[in-house]
């Protein structure tokens, strides 16, 4: 990898790890093997920097679900498997930790690659409840919006719950209690 690279993989995992307020400059260059002069020579400052890395992690998150939920599933088995897919819970989300880092909340640019990211993911699974409304396999009473909603924020507060009690149960639990209501309106 190029200096410019290894300042971007450091920073994505830093911030995952610390958070984008409790990661420094000299955290990021000491964990590319990067000088000061290096960093700055390719981003304007710290923000520019996590805005990338933040867009990349984006973006990669977005890759590895549209290939998580494309296949020949039903709907609700593509709802499970987006529910049941392995996780580091106790880390939490790449994406969702950024909300808990109040720089990032009132950043617009920080903020966008994250917003943008949970915005991509309902309106993913709106379309595939939606069609698995039209196909017959979910009750005609489910909203898709409101469902896909609830989904991800079971995926979310699964991370949250995990992580104030140190272990894996609470988020296991969450997603058990997604997957009842989610057979509950199957047909």
């Amino acid at each position: 990898m190029n200096t410019r690279d290894r300042l971007v993989a450091a920073t994505r995992e830093l911030m995952w790890e610390k958070g984008y307020a409790a990661t420094s400059p000299r955290d990021i260059q000491r964990a590319a093997g990067a000088g000061q002069g290096s960093m700055y020579h390719h981003f304007s400052g710290k923000e520019d920097l996590a805005v990338t890395a933040m867009e990349q992690t984006a973006a990669s998150v977005r890759h590895d679900l549209e290939q998580l939920l494309s296949g020949p599933w039903t709907a609700p088995e593509r709802l499970e498997r987006y529910l049941t897919y392995q996780r580091d819970c106790l880390r939490g989300c790449r994406i969702g930790r950024m909300t808990s880092d109040a720089e990032v909340v009132v950043s617009t640019a920080l903020r966008a690659p994250v917003s943008e990211t949970f915005t991509w993911l309902i309106d993913a699974l709106t379309r595939i409840i939606a069609d698995g409304v039209a196909a017959g396999e979910l009750s005609r009473t489910v909203r898709p919006p409101e469902l896909a909603s609830v989904v991800v924020a079971v995926v979310q507060g699964g991370y949250v719950l995990a992580r104030a009690q140190g272990e894996t149960a609470p988020f296991d639990t969450a997603i058990r209690g997604a997957i009842y209501l989610l057979r509950a309106v199957a047909i």
